[in-house]
């Protein structure tokens, strides 16, 4: 029963290596890295690992949102896993797929993390209305280029 870990990270800038040491001390057999956002559900080394994955083994993260980033994609993911014989295990949240409990927490947990991105993404949306009823444009800043 093969411990199989999945460590991303959204930006080329951002490094997956303290997650895959994460997941090598936790005695994964195969550590797969991938830069993509976590917004993606089209992402080629998980779909690689889903496909890798087989019977008994089980899907190691380090977190769930390295996952999933909403509930219903994580989900999906789940039931893939199981469909194949497979449990999922999140290092840092309490979730063990083999067990009822952890199948629990897992859904609790997956609700509450989409919860909290839907606070902030509201907050940041308002944010954004309040500055430009100052006048004040978001986004990234032009350069000016000066010619001497």
């Amino acid at each position: 029963m093969p411990l199989i870990g999945y460590a991303r990270v959204s930006t080329e800038d951002q490094t997956p290596l303290p997650q895959s040491e994460a997941l090598q001390s936790a005695g994964c057999a195969e550590i797969f890295e991938e830069h993509a956002s976590g917004g993606n559900r089209a992402r080629p080394v998980l779909a690689r690992v889903l496909e890798r994955i087989g019977k008994g083994d089980t899907l190691v993260v380090v977190r769930i949102d390295r996952l999933a980033r909403s509930l219903s994609h994580l989900l999906e993911v789940i039931e893939r896993l199981e469909a194949k014989g497979a449990y999922f295990r999140s290092l840092q949240d309490p979730i063990d797929t083999a067990s009822p409990q952890g199948k629990f927490t897992l859904q609790v947990l997956g609700a509450a993390a989409e919860f909290e991105r839907a606070l902030i993404r509201e907050r940041t949306k308002a944010g954004l209305a309040s500055a430009r009823a100052k006048g004040r444009v978001g986004g990234k800043p032009t350069s000016i280029c000066m010619e001497m």
